[in-house]
């Protein structure tokens, strides 16, 4: 069992920038892919960045806006969001995966972002 707990979300002006965490516990050695998604209301939950050994993953509305990095000392995976616009409102989840015969997600509980002048 994976267990995610994200934080660093809350509300920013547009332009503005927010980091997000996301600390990893339980079975972390199993884990093959660490990421974050959101779900904005009315919409589905959609990938945002991925991070798997050295390579990194963007969906292309954050690249060069967004930056996923992970810090193996502490489990902690981050997304630093800068540039902030109205549309990356969300709830934004972190992400694990852990291969086997079956791939198995982990998610955490969600953090709200909300980028409003």
């Amino acid at each position: 069992q994976v267990q995610l707990v994200e934080s660093g979300g809350g509300l920013v002006q547009p332009g503005g920038s927010l980091r997000l965490s996301c600390v990893a516990s339980g079975s972390i050695f199993n884990i093959n892919v660490m990421g974050w998604y959101r779900q904005a209301p009315g919409k589905q939950r959609e990938v945002v960045a991925t991070i798997s050994g050295g390579r990194t993953n963007y969906a292309d509305p954050v690249k060069g806006r967004f930056t996923i990095s992970r810090d193996n000392a502490k489990n902690t995976v981050y997304l630093q969001m800068d540039s902030l616009e109205p549309e990356d409102t969300a709830v934004y989840y972190c992400n694990a995966k852990v291969p086997g015969l079956k791939w198995k997600d982990y998610w955490g509980q969600g953090t709200q972002v909300t980028v409003s002048s």
